[in-house]
């Protein structure tokens, strides 16, 4: 990624990453609060891929794979994968936001997906790869559109077709499509190199796609 379009992100999340400095942090005594967990829905192709591009991140707790934006109750992927359902792949992203904001995670998000394609991701084509941003409430709505207005206006990487929609029901998807990744690491590692998923990001963003952190 170009540093116009690093610093054009950066400023997106600014002021949130400041207010993080700020926030007091809980004792060690028993009395203790527990920390706090928020959550981010996100799709960018393949959710086995999705899950370990953000699970290497600091305060994120566990990113679930799963299935949104359809018509139907409780998809199985293979009627999601039919594109019989309107689902999208998705993660949702657990997270602490004293460790890491939402602003911060939707500069993640950009710089591990390819915003240029609205039908696929990668090698993975159809409607249900397509990328897109959920919000839950006006806060991540207004956040995700300045964060997809600074990317546009950076001008590096374009056509954006990434959508940022309402969440409505995420579904969890089957248990083996779980932490893919860790469970078949030559299967998960094949495909992902396979599929020119980090190549294409390279191209796409540069190092930013490649050293892990959110800016």
């Amino acid at each position: 990624m170009s540093q116009k379009v690093v610093l054009s992100l950066a400023a997106v999340g600014l002021l949130a990453g400041a207010a993080l400095l700020v926030l007091p942090m809980p004792s060690n005594g028993d009395d203790a609060p527990a920390a706090e967990t928020a959550s981010a829905i996100f799709a960018g192709g393949c959710f086995w891929c999705m899950e370990a591009d953000f699970e290497k991140l600091a305060g994120v707790s566990e990113v679930v794979s799963g299935y949104i934006g359809g018509d139907i109750k409780s998809p199985t992927y293979k009627q999601v994968s039919r594109g019989a359902t309107k689902h999208v792949e998705a993660v949702r992203i657990d997270y602490d936001p004293q460790q890491v904001s939402y602003e911060q995670l939707l500069d993640h998000f950009w710089v591990n997906i390819d915003p240029t394609v609205d039908d696929r991701q990668f090698c993975d084509t159809g409607r249900h790869y397509r990328p897109a941003i959920f919000y839950q409430d006006k806060a991540e709505q207004r956040a995700a559109e300045a964060s997809r207005k600074a990317v546009k206006d950076a001008g590096e990487v374009s056509p954006i077709k990434v959508t940022i929609e309402p969440a409505g029901e995420f579904w969890v998807a089957e248990t083996y499509h779980q932490d893919y990744y860790k469970k078949n690491p030559l299967r998960y590692n094949y495909y992902r190199i396979s599929c020119g998923r980090d190549a294409r990001l390279k191209d796409l963003w540069g190092d930013a796609a490649l050293d892990g952190k959110p800016t």
